[in-house]
């Protein structure tokens, strides 16, 4: 049976509530995020809105490049409670539309409409039966009545990508932004992912980005030149992953259930320091709360990794992955700061940021 996935991903959302709940920021450029201090801050940006992205302001970027690009722009904290009460209203209107969905995150989520895309004798949408030949028409028509019933309800617009998997689905959200809809059958998949850069692929970062531009790779179409063999021997296993989402492979199942990939914490520092009593002592709490986050949800883990930002925001990380796993505290503890040490050993440079991050749970 043929798949198809919805994804909703709601436009710039943090930025979008603030902004519906102070109509006279409309228009203007707003940044949700660290305080910018007048360009000294040291946190990063969360979201900003699209009068924002005019300047370049994206999110990820340091407050104070956002506050250099734009001081005019209104720089907001982040109110993550009301985030939260936003989002779940909104996964309670979407939950509506299908049986089978999953929450990514606070604006995104998939949900399995494949039950349209065959007859269906018992159940009516839109007073009509649903048959193969117009599975994707109502598929659609769907989604512009979840998109209507947001903006109504919520005051709140949203993107929705639809395809026969999760990635496609992704990507042709990403393509329709902001406030779009777009539907990428099974027979157009290639005619749609073959002009993308590479790094629009999800699981392509900026370093596999920069590794296949290296070799003349721009262009999923010439990704797909390179065997699975080749990409499995630059990147891995990552690499057979990446060869069937350059192809619009997708088996991933929309799942309802939770999946707990890492738990990690990091901190940026007020000052950039080489204190090492400063950086150890912090590096000891982040360790403590990881440990009781890992406790609470009785997982053992596999992979400790230490991440490590100097001046200038050059950011490494360390790994070092365990014979099997564990739950050991202690172990976690020397491992993450043997890691950390070999950081402050190899670069002089003044620290930024530390964070630890535990994987392969179990």
């Amino acid at each position: 049976m043929q798949r198809i996935i919805l994804h909703i991903d709601m436009d710039y959302f943090f930025a979008q509530i603030e902004e519906r709940e102070n109509p006279q920021f409309k228009g203007k450029p707003v940044v949700v995020g660290a305080d910018p201090k007048g360009g000294k801050g040291r946190g990063v940006v969360s979201t900003a809105n699209y009068e924002a992205r005019k300047y370049g302001i994206k999110s990820g970027m340091p407050i104070s490049k956002a506050y250099q690009l734009c001081p005019n722009a209104i720089f907001l904290p982040v109110n993550i409670d009301l985030y939260q009460k936003v989002s779940n209203e909104i996964m309670e209107i979407m939950e509506k539309y299908s049986p089978i969905s999953e929450i990514v995150s606070l604006d995104e989520a998939y949900l399995d409409l494949t039950e349209y895309s065959h007859i269906l004798e018992n159940m009516r949408m839109f007073g009509e039966k649903i048959g193969i030949e117009k599975s994707h028409k109502r598929a659609e028509k769907l989604a512009r009545q979840l998109k209507k019933e947001i903006f109504e309800k919520e005051k709140l617009t949203c993107t929705v990508g639809i395809g026969p998997n999760k990635t496609v689905a992704k990507l042709a959200a990403e393509k329709a932004k902001p406030d779009g809809l777009k539907m990428v059958k099974p027979d157009e998949v290639e005619k749609f992912l073959d002009p993308l850069d590479v790094d629009d692929l999800p699981g392509i970062g900026p370093k596999t980005a920069e590794k296949l531009r290296e070799i003349g790779i721009n262009k999923i179409l010439e990704l797909k030149k390179l065997s699975k063999e080749k990409l499995k021997e630059m990147f891995g296993k990552v690499g057979e992953r990446i060869w069937e989402r350059a192809r619009g492979i997708d088996e991933e199942p929309v799942s309802s259930e939770e999946i707990i990939k890492s738990i990690g914490r990091q901190i940026t520092f007020e000052r950039d320091t080489r204190d090492a009593k400063l950086i150890f002592g912090t590096f000891e709490k982040l360790i403590k709360e990881v440990y009781e986050e890992l406790m609470q949800n009785n997982f053992s883990f596999k992979t400790i990794t230490v991440i490590c930002r100097f001046k200038n925001f050059e950011t490494h990380t360390k790994s070092e992955t365990l014979k099997k796993p564990t739950k050991d505290f202690e172990i976690f503890k020397k491992e993450a700061k043997k890691l950390l040490l070999k950081f402050l050993i190899e670069n002089t440079k003044l620290v930024r940021l530390i964070g630890v991050r535990v994987s392969n749970l179990s």
